[in-house]
């Protein structure tokens, strides 16, 4: 259906032609375009609203800067990291405290001759220049040494070296818990009954004599947390005379 009235002139507007389908169905696509292009013009409004440039309204209406923040936010803290570690220099990079890698090696004193005498061996008197070659712990009444013991006996094991635990007076019964505890199921109680050995060295503290196999000694004192005997225990086959030479 068509109306034209070309020959009508209202207020100089152009004739109009205006068609009016006879099935209301035919403006569906007409009516579908209308929403698509409603639907885009929402979307391009939501999108200058999120990011437009900022701007400060003169009565403090609020701004749509709080989304532009968070990303400069996020990319400064991504930018200064990778500059942290791109420009970190090895002097600066963090380090372990360095670890002691060498251990006190212990000073033996001079080679002598071991004192004549006898010492209890599971209640069986024995010269005491029999325990050669060994190491001879001699503790002390209140010695407090229970790790330097334990330390010694371990070091004798590795070296299969024979191991005394001796001491005199009150210590005497102090000897098979301290073996039980720290001898490393290598050390033998020496019971120094007639005073030999204490009377011979004084032993003060902690006291190791080193004994060689030509039963000569050197006593070693003043051990320290971290000593080491390797190198010497592996010269206690040898004559101490002939090292005391040396």
């Amino acid at each position: 259906m068509s109306f034209s009235e070309p020959g009508r002139d209202d207020g100089s507007l152009p004739p109009v032609n205006i068609v009016i389908p006879d099935d209301a169905r035919e403006l569906d696509r007409d009516v579908l375009a209308y929403r698509r292009e409603l639907r885009a013009s929402r979307r391009r409004r939501r999108l200058l609203r999120i990011f437009r440039p900022p701007r400060v309204l003169r009565f403090g209406a609020p701004t749509a800067i709080i989304p532009l923040i968070a990303a400069c936010l996020a990319i400064s803290l991504v930018g200064g990291a990778l500059l942290s570690v791109a420009t970190m220099s090895p002097a600066a990079a963090p380090t372990l405290a360095a670890q002691p890698s060498a251990q006190a090696a212990a000073s033996p004193g001079a080679i002598a001759p071991l004192p004549t005498g006898t010492v209890q061996l599971a209640g069986r008197a024995v010269p005491v220049r029999s325990l050669a070659p060994s190491v001879v712990a001699l503790i002390p009444a209140g010695c407090g040494c229970s790790t330097a013991l334990g330390r010694v006996a371990a070091q004798a094991v590795a070296a299969h070296v024979s191991l005394y635990f001796a001491g005199a007076g009150s210590v005497i019964r102090q000897l098979p818990a301290l073996i039980a505890s720290y001898g490393d199921g290598a050390a033998v109680a020496a019971a120094d009954t007639g005073g030999v050995l204490s009377g011979a060295y004084h032993p003060a503290g902690l006291t190791l004599l080193l004994v060689y196999q030509d039963a000569t000694a050197a006593t070693v004192r003043d051990l320290s947390g971290n000593f080491q005997l390797a190198q010497a225990l592996g010269k206690l086959k040898l004559d101490g005379a002939s090292l005391g030479k040396a």
